[in-house]
């Protein structure tokens, strides 16, 4: 559940102009939307990885998402590899937690507040709906 957590609120940056630009000013990089791969750039990306992944999970958490730094950076590296084209669709959904056994075709609503997160995910990287 920690990779769902960790997407709701990359997507909340796209949608809170507030949390954007908190998170902007707290990676000193970047515009603070860090919702999808074309959003995220190289310099958010390497400090969502690097040493500003726990003060970024705890504003999270301060905002209602809690997860681990290490959830955090799981996913800005899944996102990254699937830009680079090292995962496949269907390889990306799953390590995102999003795919029914696999199949990228079919996503699996695991719970209702992720009915929307999981539309965009499935329209913006997966070519769905």
């Amino acid at each position: 559940m920690a990779p769902a957590t960790v997407l709701r609120f990359m997507q909340k940056t796209a949608e809170d102009k507030a949390l954007r630009q908190a998170l902007e000013a707290l990676l000193g990089v970047g515009d603070g939307n860090i919702s999808s791969e074309a959003e995220l750039d190289a310099a958010e990306t390497e400090a969502l990885k690097g040493e500003r992944a726990p003060t970024v999970a705890a504003f999270a958490a301060q905002n209602g998402f809690a997860f681990a730094a290490e959830d955090l950076v799981a996913v800005v590296e899944a996102f990254q590899r699937h830009q680079a084209g090292e995962l496949s669709d269907a390889e990306f959904a799953t390590l995102l937690g999003v795919a029914d056994g696999g199949d990228a075709a079919s996503l699996a609503l695991s719970a209702n507040p992720l009915k929307r997160l999981t539309s965009y995910l499935g329209k913006t990287y997966l070519g769905l709906g």
